[in-house]
């Protein structure tokens, strides 16, 4: 559609037909309308193995990815399927983005043949340069800024979970990433307390705390930054961390590796969080750098949950923006 900044969707039928950037897209009304959606359409296709609409049906969505994925790829082809429709799977030299073709221009033919288009881009102008000529929503399939599908499963599970996130104790530890900055919105717009501990230059940009500390102003929530990762373990509710080097910083490897040691969930963490408290953690993981390796199937993990949701949150995203009176 546009890509202007535009306010908040304050409900989930205010979202129908527009883009989806950022977690900051959605109001806290449209996050928790999102959630039972999200909730409605994994119980009825754990019940029945189909949907009874099937929004999608006779239309198709483009993918249009600059770097690999397992889980966004896959959860997205399925719950386009599964909703009926037929994806289009892009990726690379297919398309060529800002070398063979602008991505307006891309956008613009890509418009004239599909219903929506997701993309998984390097930088997060290129989503909105695409947005700028599609005339069809576009979604943020991850940037360098935001992840904001992967927050959408994120906080279902930890919904399913805890059975709210409201009053809870999130700690996000490691790289403060387009991850945790999508995760940190959603936290605080359902009136979580979202505690970030990064080592300094690896919090999330100024402008997206900005955004973080406002929704919690508004919702009840509580935007806290630390540098401690015990201080920031305790009393949690919830522990997360996301790998260290991203696709595209490889060359980034030892630095990184050496900024962010002690930065990692630990047993040590993990006893100092609350009783029962979960662990997070989006994929794919480094075993013993940024996690014990015995904690990602440790009973209290909730990984598994993560990316299975990542399946039905998607769906609910692509039902909210394609036709949300009808799912």
């Amino acid at each position: 559609m546009s890509a202007a900044t535009a306010e908040p969707a304050a409900s989930l039928a205010a979202l129908d037909g527009r883009d989806l950037f950022s977690a900051a897209d959605l109001g806290p009304q449209a996050w928790h309308e999102l959630l039972d959606l999200a909730a409605t359409l994994k119980a009825e296709w754990r019940s029945a193995g189909r949907h009874a609409s099937q929004p999608l049906r006779g239309r198709a969505v483009a993918l249009v990815f600059e770097h690999p994925s397992l889980r966004t790829r896959v959860s997205t082809e399925l719950a386009i399927g599964q909703l009926g429709g037929q994806s289009v799977y892009l990726f690379g030299g297919d398309v060529g983005i800002g070398r063979r073709e602008a991505a307006d221009d891309i956008g613009r033919t890509l418009g004239a043949w599909v219903a929506a288009i997701v993309a998984r881009t390097l930088r997060d102008e290129t989503v909105r340069d695409l947005a700028a000529g599609a005339g069809v929503p576009v979604i943020n399939g991850l940037t360098d800024r935001e992840h904001p599908l992967q927050a959408v499963a994120d906080v279902l599970t930890m919904v399913e979970a805890l059975g709210s996130v409201a009053g809870r104790i999130v700690a996000y530890i490691g790289d403060g990433n387009n991850v945790a900055a999508s995760l940190a919105i959603a936290v605080t717009s359902l009136g979580g307390v979202m505690r970030l501990a990064t080592p300094p230059g690896y919090a999330p940009a100024d402008d997206l705390l900005a955004i973080v500390a406002s929704r919690a102003r508004l919702t009840g929530g509580r935007l806290e930054l630390l540098d401690d990762p015990l201080a920031a373990a305790s009393g949690a509710d919830v522990l997360y961390t996301d790998v260290w080097t991203s696709m595209g910083m490889e060359a980034e490897r030892d630095r990184r590796r050496a900024d962010l040691a002690g930065f990692a969930i630990t047993r040590a963490l993990v006893a100092a969080a609350a009783p029962g408290a979960r662990i997070m953690h989006c994929l794919p993981a480094h075993p013993g750098e940024e996690i014990e390796a015995e904690l990602l199937e440790a009973p209290a993990s909730l990984i598994a949950s993560q990316a299975e949701n990542r399946l039905h949150a998607t769906k609910a995203v692509l039902a909210a923006l394609l036709s949300y009176p009808e799912a």
